[in-house]
């Protein structure tokens, strides 16, 4: 039963689909779903209402297996069979429960998926704090770190010989970020641009960090999730996270682009 609540939770949102914001991934998925269509003689032999109703049942499949990739991570793996079922008994008319269970069986599933997320959310968190605070009591030891009143940790692998920036200025910047694990999660170096913003509109730990460089300088820093995130979570980012970046700082400009990826 637990099993088949997840499956008919999936197909009830499916309705859903259409109003879900488009991911890069899913963008990716439907730039190469039109190239097939494009160079495969079958797609091209389709009538307009046979394209739309494959186009349906298409964008139900990518809904779907982007919600079997969520689930698994959550270690709740998807019942494919039980969806199946129930997708092609829906469609015969022939459906185990009444439109009014499925309603409230489906409410139940997404319910249950959210506690679940909530769950291993806190989870994280908790594993987090934890993790950063043994990170940086072990980093402050190193020789060459600073240790500011805030919390922020620097290292200057290079000195710069221009200007300070202040809180106010737009600043233009090369950086890499990286949980402690070592994961990526942003990277102005593999974009190949450097980013620009107000230097007053990124988290604290630049804000503060980025003023203590010089034009020219590359400095390493270990940010404490309390002038970083906090408990909010963004991308590969999940909450109480302790955050290491590698900041070149390029120039001090007059006017420039806001680079949301750091705010």
């Amino acid at each position: 039963m637990r099993k088949s609540l997840v499956a008919i939770s999936t197909l009830a949102a499916l309705g859903l689909f259409a109003c879900q914001p488009n991911t890069t991934d899913t963008a990716k998925e439907d730039t190469a779903a039109k190239e097939t269509a494009t160079q495969n003689p079958k797609a091209e032999s389709m009538s307009d209402a046979q394209k739309h109703a494959y186009a349906m049942g298409a964008s139900m499949a990518i809904f779907v297996n982007n919600r079997a990739k969520q689930q698994e991570q959550l270690g709740e793996p998807l019942d494919k069979t039980s969806l199946k079922q129930g997708f092609e008994e829906g469609l015969d008319g022939n459906m185990q429960f009444s439109q009014q269970e499925i309603q409230e069986l489906a409410q139940a599933g997404e319910e249950a998926l959210r506690t679940k997320q909530q769950e291993m959310a806190t989870k994280a968190a908790e594993e987090n704090v934890k993790a950063g605070e043994e990170y940086l009591a072990e980093n402050a030891k190193r020789e060459g770190v600073t240790v500011t009143d805030s919390g922020l940790q620097y290292e200057v692998l290079e000195e710069g010989t221009g200007e300070q920036p202040k809180a106010e200025d737009t600043v233009k910047v090369h950086y890499r970020g990286t949980l402690l694990d070592g994961t990526e999660f942003d990277s102005s170096y593999s974009r190949n641009e450097p980013a620009v913003f107000p230097l007053n509109r990124v988290i604290p730990g630049w804000t503060e960090g980025v003023q203590l460089m010089k034009e020219g300088a590359k400095y390493r820093f270990a940010i404490p999730a309390e002038l970083a995130y906090g408990e909010r979570s963004t991308g590969l980012i999940t909450p109480n996270s302790t955050l290491l970046f590698d900041v070149e700082l390029l120039d001090i400009v007059e006017e420039g682009e806001e680079d949301t990826a750091s705010e």
